[in-house]
């Protein structure tokens, strides 16, 4: 199984301390995505998946304690998986969500067979994997989705290094949308939006939700 640096070091204690600062139940989580963009999570899930069936089958790879699937489980999606690569951010989902399928697992080797689900989903994980290897979590994701993979990542239309805490090549931002459509040409943008952040200290980033689906499904 592939094991890269970044893999290595979200495994330790910089992961788990990551995992201490930012489990929020769900409406702490929607009153930060207020403060930070103007709008809250939901409303974003809303916009893009509000027409989805909720018996759809949905993944999220890199899922933390289980935020973002308590947040489409809050609007009624009922089939929710998540993979997560550190054991402590598994176990504290076990005890902050209910009815969610949370177990260990790699981006770059997601353990269900080929198009099992109807979604798969990342929500603040591709910005941390080096990009010489996004093309290896792309495939996993394309192989996994029978219909839709969507997104929501820190946005610049040129990748570029962000330093992270004090870290260098932990963090980057880029058109995740595009790179996946420019690797998958069976891909096509179905909805995307950009967020501007409003607070002062995150003034001038912009973050890109987008939703793309598969021609052939």
């Amino acid at each position: 199984m592939m094991k890269t640096e970044q893999e290595n070091f979200w495994s330790g204690d910089f992961g788990k301390n990551y995992t201490d600062r930012n489990s929020r139940q769900n409406d702490e989580f929607n009153k930060i995505y207020q403060t930070w963009y103007g709008i809250a999570r939901t409303k974003m899930n809303q916009d893009f998946l509000g027409c989805l069936p909720r018996d759809f089958r949905i993944l999220e790879v890199g899922c933390n304690t289980g935020m973002q699937l308590g947040c489409l489980k809050s609007m009624g999606f009922t089939s929710l998986y998540g993979i997560e690569l550190q054991d402590y951010a598994v176990q504290k989902a076990k005890e902050y969500t209910e009815g969610i399928n949370i177990i260990q697992g790699s981006a770059f080797d997601i353990p269900f067979k080929d198009n099992f689900f109807d979604l798969v989903f990342t929500s603040g994980v591709l910005i941390h994997i080096e990009p010489n290897n996004l093309s290896k979590v792309f495939a996993e994701m394309d192989r996994c989705s029978n219909k839709y993979i969507w997104g929501f990542e820190y946005y610049a239309e040129n990748t570029t290094s962000i330093n992270y805490r004090g870290n260098e090549g932990f963090l980057w931002k880029a058109n995740y949308g595009k790179l996946m459509r420019d690797q998958f040409k069976n891909l096509s943008l179905v909805k995307e939006e950009l967020y501007s952040y409003i607070t002062d200290a995150e003034k001038g980033n912009v973050d890109f939700m987008y939703l793309l689906e598969k021609k052939n499904a």
